[in-house]
Order: C-alpha cells, then structure tokens, then sequence
C-alpha cells in the first residue's frame, strides 16, 4: 500500500494531516515521516514568539502514522472483503514520554511496531525521532477500528 493510497482513506483535511510519507509497512509495523512546516496554525500561539510544538500534536502525529495508518493496512490485509474507506479507528488510550522538543522546520520519523492486532483493537509500542536521530517521545498507543 502506497502512501498516496493511505492518504486517500484518511479522514483528516489539509491543516489536521500529519504525514508526508510512509518508508516501510508490513504486518509488523510501519515507518513514516512528517515536516512541521514553520507556517503551521498553531506555531503562532505556542509558545509566544518561541513556537514549539505541542505535545498534543506531537501524539497525533505518532497516531496518524502508527495507528490509523498501519491499521488501516492491518485490515486490508486481514479482510479483503471489508471496505477500507469505511473503516476509521478512535484513539482508545496512550502513554507517552517526551524527551525532546520539535520545533517549526523539524522533519520527525514515526515508528511503530505491533503489540497486538485482535477484535478490532489494534495496540503498538511507538515512538519519533527527529532528524538528528535522537528520540523525541516513545510510549504506547492504542485504538479500536470501526466498520
């Protein structure tokens, strides 16, 4: 599954998308990137004339890629009679640790490997890394695919 094919089943529009390309993917895991454009909405308030980005965002950034991405191919894989277009996957819980900040101009790589895949929920240890290599945030991600 190419990454213009991930792009057409994801449900966010262009100022909530958090994902250029995917690097790898398999039934083990999957590795992508992002660039934090400088221009992005929320630089302007976080931090004052200090943008950094928000944790928040940092965590979407790893569930775009690590869960509803890898899921969405998880199914497709595991079901070809389902409609992937209609499957969408809701943020159940998440542990994360930061370790790093990112800032605006930032390019970040997003790993994710599978704990499991059953009844729909999909669990995966993740973590990001800028582009430097060194870890940003790692920890746990979990979600429950619909249909």
């Amino acid at each position: 599954m190419t990454t213009e094919t991930l792009l057409t089943y994801l449900p966010y529009g262009p100022d909530f998308l958090f994902l250029d390309s995917i690097e790898e993917l398999s039934e083990l895991g999957i590795k992508g990137h992002y660039h934090f454009k400088p221009e992005l909405w929320f630089y302007a308030s976080h931090f004052k004339n200090q943008p950094v980005t928000p944790g928040v965002i940092l965590i979407e950034c790893m569930a775009q890629i690590g869960l509803v991405c890898f899921g969405i191919y998880l199914i497709s894989k595991e079901d070809t009679t389902r409609e992937v277009s209609q499957t969408g996957l809701a943020l159940s819980s998440s542990e994360i640790d930061f370790y790093k900040p990112v800032y605006p101009d930032e390019k970040v790589t997003v790993v994710s490997d599978i704990v499991y895949f059953r009844f729909n929920k999909l669990k995966c240890k993740v973590k990001m890394l800028n582009s430097q290599n060194e870890l940003v945030c790692k920890g746990v991600l979990s979600g429950m695919l619909t249909v």
